[in-house]
């Protein structure tokens, strides 16, 4: 009888174990990355993904001067959030950007672009004044995700990673 007990309280704790050891190998950690490159006169925002499973974007967030706008009101995309803020912006034409809507896996250990603006200097120019203009003005982001469990996570440009959420 004393084997069967010892036998359902291993059998317990390793459950508990193979449990924990799920929960930690699905586990995202974003990060927003951003590449400044004068002399080839480029600029790269990119979510990076430095966890081990996907992180799934819920929502996106963009705060400038107390008010809060959620980037579906801008197809999703930072350029034309930006250009909003900074109608000059509206002159760059060299740039590719991707969308950040809800339901966007990004892998675990990858990148995904979000914003690079490209092979102009005069877009270059305008698009780093206008951007370090914003963020004087304290321009911020929150960006809502969760990992395949759905744990609930948020990455903001005034949090030192990411803060679970619930």
């Amino acid at each position: 009888m004393s084997i069967s007990v010892m036998t359902l309280v291993i059998f317990i704790y390793q459950t508990n174990l193979m449990s924990k050891q799920n929960y930690l190998s699905i586990l995202p950690y974003l990060q927003v990355s951003t590449s400044n490159n004068a002399i080839e006169t480029s600029f790269t925002i990119r979510l990076l993904n430095h966890g081990v499973g996907p992180a799934i974007i819920e929502s996106v967030t963009m705060i400038h001067n107390g008010r809060r706008d959620n980037l579906v009101d801008y197809k999703n995309q930072i350029l034309p959030y930006l250009i909003s803020l900074k109608p000059s912006m509206d002159s760059i034409q060299y740039f590719s950007s991707s969308t950040i809507e809800k339901g966007i896996a990004i892998p675990a250990n990858s990148a995904y672009t979000l914003l690079k603006i490209k092979e102009s200097q005069k877009d270059y120019e305008i698009f780093i004044t206008s951007l370090n203009q914003l963020e004087q003005d304290g321009l911020q982001f929150e960006i809502v995700y969760k990992s395949m469990q759905n744990e609930r996570w948020m990455i903001s440009n005034t949090s030192e990673g990411p803060i679970k959420l619930d």
